[in-house]
C-alpha cells in the first residue's frame, strides 16, 4: 500500500521510519524529516492505517512518501521492505530505527517470552534493518547515515521494565558495531543513535510519576519529540560524526535524584 507523487524526484533524499504509523516520536521524526526536503518510506507494523494516512497527508502537502508494514524481527519481510523502497525511490540516504515496545511488568512476572519479544523488537529488529539497509548504502557512492534508538535509563534502570531495558542498553554496541562495519566497507556511511530522556511519557503515567520524570531532569521540563526530531536531523546531516550516541533528554542522564 503506498501514497506517492507521480514520479519520484532523484534529488530528494530518502528516508526510511520504522515505527513511524502511530502518533508516536517515529510519526514526528517522519513529518519533521519531510519538512527538510526527505521523501519518506513510513513504517509501521500493526499501525499500517495511521501509517498510510501520514504518507497521504505528506504527499498531499507536496512531499514524497510510501507507506509499508513489516515485521520487522523477521529478515525477509525487512529484505522485502528495503526492497521496495529502493525499487520505488532508486537509493536509500538514511535510516531511523524508532520501532519499538516497552512494556511494565513486575520482575516475578517477567517470562522469558517476554524477555525474548523485547530482544526481537527492539535489538534484532535494529540489527536486521541497519543490516540490510547499511548494505545497501555501501553500495551508493553517496552513502548514507543511520539513526538508532537507545533510553537514558539504560544507565540507571528503575524498577518493573527488567524485559525491556537489556533489551535497549545493547543499542549502544550495535551502534558501534555497525558504525565501523560500514565505514570499513564504504567510509561514507554513518551510524549513531539517540538516547531519549522523558521527551513523550506514556499517557499511562501517573501525576506523580509524571513530575517525578520532570523534577529528575536538569531543566526541570519534559521534552517534546520535536527536540528528538531536531537532534536525528543534526546527526542525518552532520558528515564528520559516527559512532556517536547522543542524550536528549534534558540533562536527566548526568542529574541523579
Amino acid at each position: 500500500m503506498s501514497s506517492e507523487s507521480s514520479s519520484p524526484n532523484p534529488h530528494r533524499p530518502v528516508a526510511i521510519v520504522t515505527g513511524s504509523g502511530a502518533p508516536r516520536v517515529g510519526n514526528a521524526v517522519a513529518r519533521a524529516l519531510a519538512a527538510r526536503g526527505y521523501a519518506i518510506v513510513v513504517h509501521a507494523h500493526t499501525s499500517l492505517a495511521a501509517a498510510q494516512r501520514t504518507a497521504d497527508e505528506l504527499v498531499a502537502a507536496g512531499g514524497e512518501a510510501i507507506a509499508v508494514a513489516a515485521h520487522l524481527s523477521d529478515e525477509r519481510a525487512v529484505a522485502d521492505m528495503v526492497r521496495r523502497a529502493h525499487d520505488h525511490f532508486g537509493a536509500i540516504g538514511a535510516l531511523v530505527n524508532c520501532a519499538a515496545i516497552w512494556e511494565s511488568k513486575k520482575l516475578e512476572d517477567v517470562t522469558a517470552d517476554d524477555v525474548r519479544r523485547h530482544f526481537e523488537v527492539n535489538t534484532l529488529a535494529t540489527f536486521l534493518c541497519c543490516q540490510q539497509v547499511g548494505l545497501v548504502m555501501v553500495g551508493q557512492p553517496s552513502g548514507g547515515a543511520i539513526v538508532n534508538f537507545g533510553d537514558w535509563a539504560t544507565a540507571r534502570p528503575y524498577r518493573d521494565y527488567a524485559a525491556y531495558f537489556p533489551s535497549k542498553g545493547a543499542i549502544p554496541a550495535l551502534t558501534r558495531t555497525f558504525a565501523a562495519e560500514l565505514a570499513f566497507r564504504n567510509p561514507r556511511v554513518r551510524v549513531n543513535a539517540i538516547v531519549p530522556g522523558p521527551v513523550m511519557l506514556p499517557a499511562a503515567l501517573s501525576a506523580e510519576e509524571r513530575a517525578a520524570a520532570v523534577a529528575g531532569t536538569l531543566l526541570k521540563r519534559e521534552g517534546s519529540p520535536r527536540n528528538v526530531a531536531d537532534a536525528v536531523a543534526f546527526l542525518l546531516e552532520n558528515d564528520y560524526i559516527t559512532g556517536v550516541c547522543l542524550p536528549v533528554d534534558g540533562g536527566r542522564s548526568t542529574y541523579g535524584t
